[in-house]
């Protein structure tokens, strides 16, 4: 008699099959979540700005390394060195919007941000440099 596991985790979706209703099934299963938790513990604690466009709608627009319908992230901190002028600079152009700099899709604005949140993303986005 076969048995099907669905063992979800952050980031994948596994199903197995197991043969067998003997407890090395259980042993299995242990070890399986052991092992994801562990490589899940030891990853990097994200700053502030990138939890905020990763819980924001920026991803539709915009990506880490590719353009996708604005410019990429490091594409973003190449142009702009890390300086006040341009934190105050981005951070206006992510709630007010704006066009014409990178092409000739607007980028709409975001409002609802607080200013504080709009320049802890653009700081994170400056860090970004290849």
């Amino acid at each position: 008699m076969k048995r099907t596991l669905l063992i979800l985790s952050c980031f994948t979706l596994a199903l197995a099959s197991c043969g067998g209703s003997d407890s090395s099934t259980s042993t299995a299963d242990t070890s399986v979540t052991a092992t994801t938790s562990t490589s899940t513990s030891t990853t990097t604690p994200m700053l502030p700005g990138e939890k905020l466009i990763n819980t924001s709608d920026c991803s539709g627009c915009h990506n880490r390394t590719q353009k996708v319908v604005g410019p990429a992230y490091v594409e973003i901190a190449a142009k702009y060195p890390d300086n006040e002028a341009n934190v105050a600079l981005l951070t206006d152009k992510i709630l007010k919007g704006g066009s014409g700099v990178w092409g000739e899709v607007p980028m709409t604005p975001h409002a609802s941000l607080s200013k504080e949140d709009a320049t802890e993303m653009v700081k994170y986005i400056l860090t970004l440099k290849n």
